[in-house]
């Protein structure tokens, strides 16, 4: 990536930039200040002007991921009016995202976002709001929505894991296990709204 020049200094972007071109790299092993700042050129103090340490650093790089995250999902629904075939595609989106970024999801699924952070509280309502478009249901009870949000994240994150670790080994095509998993989430869907 580069040092930044004088004229152009460093800033928290140009920082979680290079986190995130190490990530897709070197994979989330690759997530630390150290790293980064040889990335970028410069001693690891200079981070610190922007980020407090790893920790502050793995949050803001987690949550830029989230970011990339939505916004891929948004433009793989966008045009889809039909709420069962959002849901799927949006399903198909979230695979997508983690084989093309398989660093950047690792580190997602490894951030625990808190309600009580308001940064991270932004994310857990940009997640909700596009569970509702996904089902096309902006009355559902909050609580129905955290449960349809909790069964749709395990199933489909957990397969996508599953499927990274190399765990899925039996002599199936995965492309066709997920479909049928994504229909069976569509019907436990109707399920949970229904009762």
């Amino acid at each position: 990536m580069g040092r930044p020049t004088k004229e152009n200094s460093l800033t928290k972007q140009d920082v979680i930039n290079a986190a995130i071109a190490c990530i897709e790299q070197e994979g989330a092993s690759a997530l630390g200040v150290n790293r980064v700042a040889r990335e970028l050129g410069i001693k690891p103090p200079a981070i610190y002007k922007h980020l407090q340490g790893n920790a502050e650093l793995k949050k803001a790089v987690a949550l830029a991921i989230y970011e990339l995250y939505f916004a891929q999902l948004s433009q793989k629904t966008a045009n889809i009016k039909e709420p069962r075939a959002c849901l799927k595609a949006g399903g198909l989106a979230s695979r997508d995202f983690a084989r093309s970024h398989p660093g950047l999801f690792q580190v997602m699924m490894q951030f625990q976002l808190q309600s009580d952070d308001p940064e991270s509280a932004l994310v857990i309502q940009q997640s909700q709001g596009l569970f509702k478009t996904l089902l096309d249901s902006q009355g559902l009870s909050k609580t129905k929505l955290i449960d349809i949000m909790r069964m749709v994240n395990s199933t489909i994150f957990g397969f996508i894991t599953l499927e990274q670790s190399g765990l899925l080994t039996l002599p199936r095509s995965t492309d066709d296990s997920f479909e049928v998993i994504l229909d069976a989430l569509l019907e436990a869907i109707e399920y949970i709204k229904a009762n």
